[in-house]
């Protein structure tokens, strides 16, 4: 199969279907095409996988992590991570902050502009802003803003436009006025959710973001060809306020699902970076191709609540305690991932300096006697003889896969339950889980800015990460008191008590933590990889 795999790829790449073919400088692998004849020599091009289709480049709305990596390089907010991982200007030129901590008002540069040569108003990120709180939007991401005064009134109904505090003061000037104070607001709006629009092409063209010649852009690059389900480009923005330092001329993003096959394109010189494949990553490891870096996130399970049996907590107990975390991350990912028996990932200081993580503890074990109890006990109070079908959804991915087919060899050994699985393509699986229509499906959490209160705000009722039907008036009330709290050791102790009763409850069970394993061609410099954040292309450079 590898054999034809092979054969099949160096026979698209000679009629120049798979990747975007380049005319690039002598160190880099070249190849030849129609689309790039005219190319000068001398081109930096940068040959990276998707994975898949973006779900949107609409900022709102592409909040997933086949739509981040993009969306962090076309466009830019107020600020931008650093390579240390810290908001630094962007947009913004500078920012002052009120003595009681509330109120911030930026001051955008004015050599900021759209790739269509328009400068970047103040105008377009209230209106960017307000849109992503605005409920017709129905942005999976306006929970973010729900920090700034008057948001999540408007967002849910109960408040306005006018009530939401994002006010452009002039063309260059934009004030905003949170909740309560919220120390790592510069950190949050780097995240793509509040990336500007261009309100006139908005306004226009609803359907702006869905191809590359009507995407209008502020960052690094501009959109400048899409493919869809195959491939998008990438090319630099010379409007951008900083373009003397962004250093490629293009990057050309394929969209392959499978880490075999990616790994193949890296190794013909197809793609400069892939991920590690399992099956290969000792031998990586040892030979020291495989690059290892932090990224604060979880990858879990999520129990549907609405559907039997899972609306049983001891059966969703069962189910989560059946599984091995130790077992997967050793045989079946083998990425040097940390096995997770809690939700909120390493990395978070507390007022104290403990790490949240190590100072919450283990709140799950793996035990298979007692994961057999509670499914009889579970059974019992629900009055089955026989356990309803299960079946176990993860979207479509060699990885996924992997693990998919080892949580069902766990459950048939130690439940003595068969489970079924099923696949989906990511835009389905995505949209399917959102609408609660899946029983038993493989999750991902990936950290929007760098505190604990995001990892568990998700699980809060009717919050638009929750997809798990579960709700707990108590648990909604200790994230508002951790929201609300400035006092950090307090905060922490709010944080605690609501990931323990998370797992009390266990709506959600985990397997890892993340990080990021990668291969990368030496030719390529200056790809930053955050570990709270996305991948920033900005310093990327090509020898």
């Amino acid at each position: 199969m590898k054999k034809i795999v092979t054969m099949l790829l160096s026979l698209l790449l000679l009629i120049g279907i798979v990747g975007c073919t380049t005319t690039e400088n002598s160190s880099s692998n070249s190849n030849s095409g129609s689309d790039d004849a005219n190319q000068e020599e001398g081109t930096k091009v940068l040959k990276l996988n998707n994975g898949s289709e973006p779900t949107s480049f609409d900022p709102p709305i592409g909040f997933d992590s086949v739509s981040w990596n993009a969306l962090n390089n076309l466009m830019e907010g107020l600020t931008r991570l650093d390579e240390k991982d810290q908001p630094q200007p962007a947009a913004a030129k500078e920012w002052e902050k009120s003595e009681d901590g509330k109120t911030y008002t930026f001051h955008l540069r004015e050599n900021a502009k759209w790739s269509n040569g328009e400068p970047v108003t103040a105008e377009d990120f209230e209106y960017a802003w307000k849109r992503l709180a605005n409920p017709d939007t129905a942005s999976p991401a306006a929970f973010l803003a729900y920090f700034i005064e008057g948001a999540e009134a408007y967002n849910t109904g109960e408040g306005s436009e006018d009530d939401m505090m994002v006010k452009a003061v002039d063309e260059t000037t934009l004030e905003v006025t949170l909740e309560s104070p919220v120390a790592f607001f510069p950190n949050l709006i780097s995240n793509p959710a509040f990336f500007p629009v261009h309100k006139a092409t908005v306004e226009e063209n609803p359907e702006w973001h869905t191809e590359a010649d009507s995407y209008v852009s502020n960052g690094p690059f501009k959109l400048s060809k899409w493919e869809h389900d195959s491939e998008f480009e990438f090319s630099k923005n010379e409007n951008y306020w900083d373009a003397e330092n962004v250093k490629l001329d293009q990057v050309n993003w394929a969209m392959v699902d499978d880490t075999n096959t990616e790994y193949q394109m890296y190794k013909t010189g197809e793609l400069h970076t892939s991920d590690v494949p399992a099956d290969l990553s000792e031998e990586l490891f040892s030979d020291g191709k495989a690059q290892v870096e932090d990224q604060s996130g979880t990858y879990f399970y999520r129990f549907n609540l609405e559907m039997e049996p899972f609306q049983n907590e001891n059966i969703r107990k069962a189910f989560a305690m059946a599984v091995d975390q130790q077992k997967i991350v050793e045989f079946v990912t083998k990425n040097e991932e940390k096995p997770a028996y809690g939700f909120v990932a390493y990395g978070f200081e507390d007022a104290a300096g403990g790490d949240f993580r190590e100072v919450g503890g283990d709140l799950i074990t793996t035990d298979a006697d007692q994961a057999k109890e509670l499914l009889e006990k579970g059974m019992e109070e629900e009055g089955y003889d026989q356990l309803p079908a299960v079946t176990l959804t993860y979207n479509t991915s060699d990885d996924h896969k992997k693990i998919a087919e080892t949580l069902q060899q766990m459950y048939k050994e130690v439940l003595g339950v068969d489970v079924e699985l099923a696949n989906q393509e990511w835009n389905v699986f995505s949209d399917e889980q959102k609408q609660l229509n899946l029983q038993f499906s493989r999750s991902s959490f990936l950290a929007d800015y760098g505190d604990p209160i995001n990892f568990l705000e998700s699980f809060q009722t009717d919050h638009s990460m929750n997809r798990t039907g579960w709700s707990n008036e108590e648990y909604d009330s200790l994230i508002e008191k951790a929201k609300q709290e400035t006092d950090e050791a307090k905060r922490f102790e709010y944080m605690h008590d609501a990931e323990a009763l998370l797992f009390e409850e266990m709506p959600i069970f985990p397997i890892h933590f993340y990080n990021q394993v990668y291969l990368q061609s030496e030719d390529v410099t200056g790809i930053v990889r955050h570990s709270v954040g996305y991948m920033e292309l900005k310093w990327a450079d090509i020898k």
